[in-house]
């Protein structure tokens, strides 16, 4: 009999961490999504479509491959 209930204390417990792990992943979740979304608005105040942040979302290791180059370049590397 004892034996169960340090088993189900310990099981409670290992349910308490995964509960609160989950919780932080859906808290950080949510906060990335409230974010992606309050600078859509503002972009698209000054005119710009969701369709033009993914497209300089995909154009963006180029753009560092450039800046990298033109930066080599600059300092003679």
């Amino acid at each position: 009999m004892p034996t169960n209930i340090i088993l189900l204390i310990a099981a409670l417990i290992v349910a308490l961490f995964v509960f609160r792990a989950l919780l932080n992943v859906a808290k950080t979740a949510i906060s990335t999504a409230i974010t992606i979304f309050v600078v859509i608005v503002i972009l698209s105040v000054f005119g710009f479509t969701p369709q033009d942040l993914m497209e300089e979302i995909k154009n963006l290791p180029q753009i560092i491959e450039r800046s990298i180059t033109e930066l080599r370049k600059l300092f003679g590397f």
